[in-house]
């Protein structure tokens, strides 16, 4: 397989109006541009700001604490071997408290071992939820995370999983590198 870009970033005089209208939307807010998975999803602007938006609220809004949110996006990203979303979300969930041993656990495809219960309460559900041949999650794995997140919570965390793995398929497909990043990159996992 091939790692040349296949869609590279659209010159402004290449966009339609469409185009540029949310090329401009997206710059002008949190992200400040159009950057990673947005290169691609600008070639469908309606697509590009519809995601945006979900993207928006599930990163900057949502019901979970930031360090949960890093972290399922963590678990996505080893999960698709996605290595633009790897490189930007290791340092944010460093920061958001996500300890060196868990994200070097879970580069390795490993369950980490010491995991905060809020944490490894949302991993075993995420890889349940992502990993199960019938694509859900047993009643047990629900309490727990419907004890620990609420409703809103489980919601939310079904969204972060289901968003991102939007965003690693655009990216995986698109073939977007990451930015310059001091954070090693994901081997690909046996299948």
């Amino acid at each position: 397989m091939s790692h040349l870009v296949r869609m590279p970033p659209l010159e402004p005089a290449a966009m339609n109006d469409a185009q540029r209208g949310a090329a401009a939307a997206l710059a002008a807010g949190p992200r400040g541009g159009v950057k990673g998975p947005f290169i691609a999803l600008l070639r469908s602007p309606e697509l590009m700001q519809r995601l945006g938006d979900v993207g928006e609220y599930l990163r900057f809004r949502s019901a979970l604490e930031k360090r949960i949110s890093e972290f399922l996006m963590l678990i996505i990203s080893r999960h698709w071997t996605q290595q633009f979303e790897w490189a930007v979300h290791v340092p944010l969930a460093r920061d958001a408290g996500i300890q060196a041993e868990t994200v070097a656990s879970l580069a390795a495809g490993r369950r980490p071992a010491a995991m905060a219960p809020d944490e490894a309460i949302a991993y075993d559900f995420s890889v349940e939820l992502v990993t199960t041949k019938g694509k859900g999650v047993s009643d047990a794995t629900y309490s727990a995370v419907l004890a620990q997140f609420g409703e809103r919570g489980v919601i939310d965390i079904v969204g972060v999983l289901g968003y991102f793995t939007t965003v690693a398929m655009v990216l995986n497909v698109a073939h977007i590198p990451p930015a310059e990043s001091r954070v090693e990159p994901l081997a690909p996992l046996p299948l």
